[in-house]
């Protein structure tokens, strides 16, 4: 299977560059995985597609303003002229983090990074300490009693490439799920962008449960796919965590024959990989990484609903939603979007596949 075989004409307008005026005011197109017949629908009216007894399961990961501007450090401790971008990806140890940096050709191990507020009143430095390929490295940071909160001060709201505006103040707020706790995303878990608090206690009413885990996005979701073949995709493993309460709610559901939803394609990655890990027992309580990759073919064996926003052509992710549902169920629902004018991507409207 190629590649190319998951690719979709997609006008450029159609791409959201803002978030819509109210969380839960995206169209939503209901996609039936049993006969890939769809129908145009509201968010607003999810919770009343779900059933009691289901379980929802949602990522909340916390975005952290993982986009850092500065400059090279010469040996003497002046600030040289060239510019560097550094995204924070994953971190490793309590100092160390993996980056995509830009100008990668000019950033070599040894080399020290500074980077600073707008108003220049707070900074931090990091030590490049490992090269990797396509602009990948390791940084090490300098200790400071409170590494969040000092990134909160320098670093931008990590927003894709495909919105093409600066980050602003917004960003802080709707870039993130109401529910997200735990920091460490470079990237929204975007399927959540939609739920409030009160459509989170409408889905309560109905009798459906609602669990967490969390997956911190990185490079393994968002990675650009430079090979021909799907067989060849290789992801990067990101951290996550399945909790206890979680775990038995999901156990429980498949027990009793309910379904399990997923809000995102991260939630997918997670649930499948640990009952890979649990080779076909009941999931238990654990955290580690993951470098899943879903495509066509793949038996699933907890997910039986997913709430995903429309993805880029070509993409691991669309390639995960045609595992779900078939690729030319998908892609016909996709010709209806942009037909329909859908908006597409990470503030765009959202398709829900049962």
């Amino acid at each position: 299977m190629l590649v190319s075989d998951f690719d979709f004409e997609l006008p450029e307008e159609l791409i959201a560059q803002q978030p819509p005026a109210e969380r839960s005011g995206a169209r939503m197109l209901r996609l039936d995985r049993g006969s890939g017949e769809f129908r145009d629908s509201w968010f607003r009216d999810f919770p009343e597609m779900l059933r009691e007894g289901d379980v929802l399961v949602l990522n909340n990961s916390r975005v952290i303003p993982a986009r850092l501007l500065g400059h090279k450090i010469s040996v003497a401790g002046l600030v040289q002229t060239g510019k560097v971008e550094a995204l924070l990806t994953q971190q490793i140890g309590e100092r160390e983090w993996t980056a995509l940096v830009r100008p990668g050709k000019k950033v070599h191990i040894g080399d020290t990074l500074e980077f600073a507020s707008a108003d220049g009143k707070f900074s931090i430095q990091a030590g490049v300490i490992e090269h990797g390929e396509f602009g990948e490295r390791r940084l090490r940071f300098d200790l400071v009693p409170d590494f969040f909160s000092r990134l909160d001060k320098i670093g931008h709201m990590p927003l894709p490439p495909y919105i093409r505006r600066p980050d602003d103040a917004g960003d802080r707020q709707r870039y993130q799920t109401v529910y997200a706790q735990q920091p460490g995303s470079a990237a929204a878990p975007t399927a959540g962008l939609h739920f409030t608090a009160e459509v989170l206690e409408r889905i309560r009413a109905r009798g459906v449960g609602i669990g967490f885990v969390t997956l911190h996005v990185g490079l393994g979701t968002f990675q650009p796919i430079r090979v021909e073949r799907v067989e060849e995709i290789r992801l990067h493993a990101e951290h996550y965590s399945l909790p206890e309460e979680t775990a038995l709610a999901v156990n429980s559901a498949l027990a009793k024959g309910r379904r399990v939803i997923a809000a995102g394609t991260t939630t997918v990655r997670t649930l499948e990989h640990c009952a890979l890990v649990g080779d076909g027992g009941p999931l238990v309580a654990h955290s580690g990484s993951t470098s899943i990759f879903i495509s066509p073919g793949f038996s699933f064996r907890v997910v039986g609903g997913l709430l995903t926003n429309f993805h880029l052509p070509q993409s691991s992710l669309l390639m995960l939603v045609s595992a779900f549902v078939g690729r030319e169920a998908v892609l016909a629902a996709y010709r209806h979007a942009v037909a329909e004018r859908y908006r597409f991507f990470s503030y765009g409207d959202c398709m829900f596949v049962s």
